[in-house]
C-alpha cells in the first residue's frame, strides 16, 4: 500500500473523552495562556503532518474577532467513510474519541508530530464549539460540535475542488482562564514551523487587527539558526549545516556561533518543539563537546597543563537547532516537551560527531575562532568558581552591608516566606516600614542591574546588586542551583510602573531566566502590581491601577474629585504601600510564566544589544501600544 494513502481502515481506537474536561491541565498543559495556545497548535499539527506525509503544501491560519480560530490545509482531508469500529464516520471518531488517530496504525504517516492522538479529540473537548469541512472525493463534508459531542450529523454540504481540512474552534471559557491568543505567540510557532518544513508555505491572517503574514523558508534550518543570530556578530557564516538518516531517524542539525555568551539550542522532534531537550540533546551536547576537544588537542591550542573543556566551554555563543524525524518517538508528558528515546542519543551523537568534525578540518579559520572563544569561557569558569567560593562564603549576616541591604523577616519556614526586590532606597524604605515583618523580607536595589546577556558569569558574581541577591534567596546559580535551598517560596520584583522600572523589571527577569530559570518553572517568581492613582473626594478614595479604573473612579466620585498620579513607589507612603501592594488580602501579583520570561528575553537582545537597528524596528512596530509612557 502506498504510504500516501489515508482511510478509515488506519484509524485506531483506544479509548473515549471522558478525562479530558475533568483534567484538562494533563492533556494541554495548563488552563492558562499556553494551555489555550496548545490547543492551536495541536490543530496546526495535524495540518503538518500531511504536509510531512507529502499531501499538503499550504497552512492557513485565522484569528477571528470573537476569539475563535481556523486552521485550513491542502491536504489529504480527514477521511469520511463509516469506521468499522465505531460505526460511525471516520470524522466523528477521530473527532470524539481519544486516541483514534492515523498515527497508531502506521501506513498513512510515516513521521507525525501528534504522536499521542490526542490532538483534535482534545480540542473539541475543550471548545465551546467546533465546526469541521473536509474537502475529499469532490464533495464538501461538514459537521459541528459543542464540548466534545456532536450537534449535527456529518453531511455532505457541495461540491469540492481538491482535498484538505477546515477546523473553525471556539476555546472554552469555562476551561480556560485566558481565552485571548496572542498574535506574536502565535506568529512566532508558524514560524519556526516554516523553518522546520522547507517550503511549506504557512500564511497568519489575524482578522481583530488586520494583519496578515506568509512564512516560506526554502533554506529550512538554516535561516533557523541565522534569523535567531541576525542581531549578533558571528563566528562562522554560513552556518554548518548536516543531515543524516540512520536507523530510521533523519537527523538534521544547523549551529552556529556567536560573540555572546549564552547558549541557544533549540530542539525539535517531528516539528514539536522540544524544549526541555530529551536524548537528542544529551546526544548532541556529548558529541560536540568531544570533537571541539578533539580538534583543540590536535592542533595544539589546548596546552598540555591545560584541563580538558567543559561542555559549557564548548556551548558559549552557540545557536543550534537540532531536529529529527523519526516514526516512533516517546515523549515524556502529554505536551510532548522531552524525548525519552535512549537509543537517539547515540544516533545523533554519531552523526555530529562525524559531520562536524569534518567541518571543524576543513573550515581552520572558522575552527580557531569556535575554541580560541571556548578557551575564554574556560578561563572565565575557573575564575566564577573563585567569585561563587567567595559569594558562597558570606552568611546572610553579611549581605546587609551590601549596598541594597537585605531586610530579613522573622519567619524561617521557606514555605511561609517571601521576598520583596524592590527598586530604590525611597520604595526601599517604604516597604521595609510597611511590611508585616513576621513573613516578608525587603531587598532594596540601587539603579539598572548588570545586564547579563552581555557579561560572562566571572563578571556577573563581582556585581554586589546581584551577589545580594543570590545570598539572599540561598539557590546558587546556574549548574549548582538547587531550589530546595531557597530561603523564600515567593520572590517578588516590585518597581516603578514607569518606563525605567519595566526596564529594571527586564533586566531582573533576564537574570532569573538565565540563571535560576527553575525558579520561574516553578512559579515562585511575581511582578507586583502598584497603582497608578489615588482619587480623593472628601473622604472616599479610590485607587486606580489602569486609565480604565481611574475614569470610573471619576465618574462615581463626581467633580471636585483630587487625582494624585503615583510616578514612582517612593511617592507612597508606607500604610499606602502595604494596603495597596503588599497586603496579601488586597494585592494583586502577577505570576511570571516561563513565556513571559522568554519573551522579556527576547525584548532584552533587541533593546539592550549592540545593533541599532532592531531597537527602531521595534520602537516603530510598537510605538502605538504604550500605554502610562512617562516624558
Amino acid at each position: 500500500m502506498d504510504e500516501r494513502e489515508y482511510g478509515a481502515h488506519q484509524i485506531q481506537v483506544l479509548e473515549g473523552l471522558e478525562a479530558v474536561r475533568r483534567r484538562p491541565g494533563m492533556y494541554v498543559g495548563s488552563t492558562g495562556s499556553a494551555g489555550l495556545h496548545h490547543l492551536l497548535y495541536e490543530v496546526v499539527d495535524n495540518s503538518v503532518d500531511e504536509a510531512l506525509a507529502g499531501r499538503a503544501t499550504r497552512i492557513e491560519v485565522v484569528l477571528h474577532r470573537d476569539g475563535s480560530a481556523t486552521v485550513v490545509d491542502d491536504g489529504g482531508g480527514i477521511p469520511v467513510e463509516v469506521h468499522p469500529q465505531t460505526g460511525r464516520s471516520t470524522v466523528e471518531t477521530v473527532l470524539t474519541i481519544l486516541h483514534a488517530g492515523g498515527k497508531f496504525g502506521g501506513g498513512a504517516y510515516k513521521v507525525s508530530g501528534g504522536l499521542h492522538g490526542v490532538g483534535v479529540s482534545v480540542v473539541n473537548a475543550l471548545s465551546e464549539w467546533l465546526e469541521v469541512e473536509v474537502r475529499r472525493g469532490g464533495r464538501r463534508w461538514r459537521q459541528r460540535y459543542s464540548r466534545g459531542k456532536p450537534t449535527t450529523e456529518l453531511e455532505c454540504v457541495g461540491e469540492a475542488q481538491g482535498t484538505g481540512t477546515r477546523v473553525s474552534f471556539l476555546p472554552d471559557r469555562e476551561i480556560f482562564v485566558e481565552t485571548e491568543f496572542h498574535y506574536d505567540t502565535v506568529r512566532q510557532r508558524l514560524q519556526e514551523l516554516a523553518y522546520l518544513v522547507a517550503g511549506l508555505r504557512i500564511t497568519l491572517v489575524d482578522e481583530r487587527t488586520g494583519q496578515r503574514e506568509e512564512f516560506r523558508f526554502e533554506g529550512g534550518v538554516r535561516e533557523l539558526v541565522r534569523a535567531a543570530n541576525r542581531h549578533r556578530k558571528v563566528l562562522n557564516d554560513p552556518p554548518f549545516h548536516a543531515r543524516r538518516e540512520r536507523d530510521g531517524v533523519d537527523v538534521e542539525v544547523a549551529i552556529q556561533y556567536n560573540e555572546g555568551y549564552v547558549e541557544h539550542v533549540l530542539s525539535f522532534v517531528n516539528t514539536i518543539p522540544t524544549t526541555e531537550g530529551g536524548m537528542h540533546v544529551v546526544g548532541f551536547r556529548s558529541a560536540l563537546t568531544r570533537v571541539v576537544n578533539d580538534y583543540a588537542r590536535r592542533q595544539g591550542l589546548l596546552k598540555d597543563q591545560d584541563g580538558p573543556l567543559a561542555g559549557e566551554d564548548v556551548r558559549e555563543g552557540l545557536t543550534a537547532v537540532v531536529s529529527l524525524k523519526m516514526t516512533d518517538p516517546q515523549f515524556e508528558g502529554q505536551t510532548k516537551t522531552k524525548l525519552g528515546n535512549t537509543e537517539v542519543k547515540g544516533i545523533v551523537e554519531s552523526v555530529v560527531g562525524e559531520t562536524f568534525g569534518d567541518y571543524l578540518e576543513t573550515h581552520p579559520t572558522e575552527a580557531r575562532r569556535v575554541v580560541a572563544k571556548a578557551i575564554q569561557a574556560m578561563r572565565a569558569r575557573e575564575a566564577a568558581k573563585q567569585a561563587r567560593d567567595l559569594v558562597r562564603r558570606k552568611s546572610a549576616l553579611e549581605v546587609s552591608t551590601l549596598p541594597g541591604k537585605l531586610a530579613d523577616c522573622a519567619e524561617r519556614d521557606p514555605l511561609r516566606s517571601e521576598l520583596f526586590i524592590v527598586e530604590g532606597d525611597s520604595a526601599g524604605g517604604s516597604a521595609k516600614q510597611g511590611r508585616d515583618r513576621r513573613f516578608q523580607a525587603i531587598l532594596p536595589i540601587q539603579g539598572k542591574i548588570l545586564n547579563v546577556e552581555k557579561a560572562r558569569m566571572d563578571r556577573m558574581l563581582h556585581h554586589e546588586e546581584i551577589r545580594a541577591i543570590i545570598t539572599a534567596l540561598g539557590t546558587g546559580i546556574g549548574p549548582e542551583f538547587d531550589l530546595s535551598k531557597r530561603r523564600y517560596d515567593k520572590v517578588i520584583l516590585m518597581t516603578d510602573a514607569d518606563v525605567d522600572g519595566a526596564h529594571i523589571r527586564t533586566l531582573l527577569l533576564t537574570f532569573f531566566y538565565r540563571y535560576m530559570r527553575e525558579l520561574i518553572e516553578h512559579g515562585k517568581v511575581y511582578v507586583a502590581v502598584p497603582p497608578l492613582y489615588l482619587v480623593r473626594n472628601g473622604k472616599r478614595k479610590r485607587y486606580a491601577y489602569s486609565d480604565e479604573e481611574l475614569a470610573a473612579a471619576l465618574k462615581e466620585f463626581g467633580e471636585g474629585s483630587e487625582v494624585q498620579r503615583y510616578k514612582g513607589l517612593g511617592e507612597m507612603n508606607p500604610e499606602q504601600l502595604w494596603e495597596t501592594t503588599m497586603d496579601p488580602a488586597r494585592r494583586t501579583l502577577i505570576r511570571v510564566e516561563l513565556e513571559d520570561a522568554e519573551e522579556a528575553d527576547r525584548i532584552f537582545r533587541t533593546l539592550m544589544g549592540e545593533e541599532v537597528e532592531p531597537r527602531r524596528q521595534f520602537i516603530v512596530r510598537y510605538a502605538r501600544e504604550v500605554r502610562n509612557l512617562d516624558i
